[in-house]
């Protein structure tokens, strides 16, 4: 259950993101850091409000929450300088696309193991790998098709791992499935074979 959960929000989150980056390339990566840059203020407030609402209560003396000010700080230069940190933002969005290629490429070498995979399977994420490999050489020049590119990318990669996740996931249960049924009748046959 756990392994479903983090798979839905990988594909969830990657659906979002590369629908965001595909339908407004000029503006969504604005947005996205302004947006990161908001959630690292709000969480340094929290725990610099929670810092000092334990202050008040107890008289001892505790060191100063140098993770909440931190995040405040870069925060606020991420919602002052976005365009700044756009390049960089690219950067990363490449290098996130080349982890999920290769985590995909890595799943399905994993599946072989209980699974014929066929070739195919593996265009896909090495597609996307390559995305992710132009993202991080080229972050700079072509800022908007690198956007676009890793859009549709972060697309076909919660797709396919989806699919993925579907066709697998119901392969693993029918043969937990028939294993469990194989040693329920060798239970059933030395259960017999004891009575008699």
């Amino acid at each position: 259950m756990k392994n479903l959960n983090y798979s839905f929000i990988r594909i969830i989150f990657a659906l979002v993101v590369g629908l965001i980056l595909v339908m407004w390339p000029d503006v969504a990566i604005e947005y996205i850091i302004l947006t990161i840059g908001t959630l690292f203020i709000v969480s340094g407030l929290i725990t610099l409000l929670g810092y000092l609402t334990r202050e008040s209560r107890k008289n001892t003396f505790r060191s100063l929450p140098i993770d909440g000010i931190g995040a405040i700080l870069l925060g606020l230069m991420l919602v002052i300088m976005p365009q700044f940190f756009a390049n960089v933002f690219t950067f990363i969005l490449g290098f996130i696309l080349l982890l999920g290629g290769i985590q995909q490429i890595a799943s399905l070498t994993s599946a072989r193991r209980w699974i014929r995979v066929p070739l195919g399977f593996y265009v896909i994420p090495t597609l996307i790998l390559l995305a992710g490999l132009f993202s991080l050489f080229n972050p700079t020049g072509v800022q908007e098709t690198a956007l676009i590119i890793i859009g549709v990318s972060s697309i076909v990669y919660a797709v396919s791992e989806l699919v993925n996740w579907y066709k697998f996931t119901r392969y693993r249960k029918r043969k937990m499935e028939e294993l469990d049924f194989s040693s329920s009748e060798i239970e059933d046959a030395t259960v017999i074979d004891e009575e008699e």
